[in-house]
């Protein structure tokens, strides 16, 4: 009797141990989290799903994603090695290659198909009015190339209209003080000017594949570390599309995450690309493809000075790790 005692107190020991060991080990990775940045656009937010849903780690590389509000000073900093990667528009994309061209285009996060906004006061009722006005954008980026096409659409130019150079979550602020009069913007900056009597007057649902974001990383990452970016691929696929499938959910996580009110996230004006939008977007023949827009924010930023040359935009994107065999 004392045997079988002892035998089973063994066994019960032994299998308290085991789980306690599987418990308490930690996930070994072969490298250090990709530190990834992002900012406050809605499409950007999926990264944050894939962190706290897990994943990245279900598909073997551990992440940290980074949130500041401030996306220009990121930019600086992640070309000084700050991060691994960074998402950005690609207008944005388009200007760091200018003094950072060793960085690549791996995925297609989103496209703007209404989220990003052109708010104004009260008093002005369509984007003729603009006029004479003061518009806020973030000048030199994809800002400056959406309300230029905006100004189009009423058979303006940015001589009609004086442009003050502001982030889009500082719109709200600057309507309230005066100091513009329209500015472009998005949730969650949207929901404070409209609170404030504000409201829109133009969408990029009126310029159809012209706002779409990436993710980028620097070149050492992508040729030190192309599985582990192959990986990030999938879990933020993954996160997307469990986040259209489960909109309620994710909201919470992003909400809780960030501490930001629900009634500022919305899937409403964006789509959150999946893979066979991606593997489409990274065709050259393609006439919607990622080549095609960057071409025009290429050209638009040579005309304005922003650059003095087109990038190798062979270069620049990097579709291989839409290839889960590649």
């Amino acid at each position: 009797m004392f045997k079988l005692f002892r035998h089973i107190s063994i066994f019960l020991i032994t299998t308290c141990l085991l789980f306690a060991c599987h418990a308490w080990a930690p996930t070994e990775f072969k490298h250090p989290p990709l530190k990834v940045q992002f900012g406050s656009f809605i499409g950007e937010y999926p990264g944050i799903i894939a962190q706290e849903k897990g994943f990245f780690k279900a598909q073997g590389v551990d992440v940290e994603m980074i949130y500041k509000l401030y996306n220009k000073l990121e930019q600086a900093n992640f070309s000084a090695g700050k991060y691994d990667g960074i998402s950005l528009s690609i207008g944005s994309i388009i200007i760091l290659s200018a003094t950072n061209p060793d960085i690549q285009g791996v995925l297609v996060i989103d496209e703007s198909t209404g989220a990003d906004v052109v708010v104004a006061q009260s008093q002005i009722k369509t984007v003729t009015d603009l006029k004479g006005k003061k518009l806020g954008a973030n000048l030199g980026g994809f800002s400056e190339v959406f309300v230029t096409e905006m100004f189009k659409s009423a058979n303006l130019t940015s001589d009609d209209v004086k442009l003050v150079k502001l982030e889009a979550l500082e719109i709200p602020q600057g309507l309230k003080n005066n100091v513009i009069q329209a500015g472009h913007t998005w949730e969650p900056h949207l929901s404070k000017v409209i609170k404030l009597g504000g409201h829109i007057i133009f969408t990029s649902k009126q310029t159809p594949g012209l706002i779409v974001d990436m993710i980028i990383f620097r070149g050492d990452i992508v040729r030190d570390r192309p599985e582990d970016i192959r990986a990030f691929v999938r879990g933020w696929l993954q996160a997307s599309a469990y986040w259209k499938a489960n909109v309620q959910e994710g909201n919470a996580i992003v909400s809780k995450a960030l501490k930001i009110p629900t009634s500022t996230l919305s899937l409403d004006g964006v789509n959150l690309t999946n893979l066979g939008e991606n593997q489409k977007l990274f065709q050259s023949s393609n006439p919607n493809s990622i080549y095609k827009t960057a071409k025009i924010y290429a050209d638009f930023f040579i005309r304005a000075g922003n650059v003095t040359r087109i990038p190798e935009l062979k270069s620049l994107f990097n579709s291989s790790f839409l290839n889960p065999a590649s």
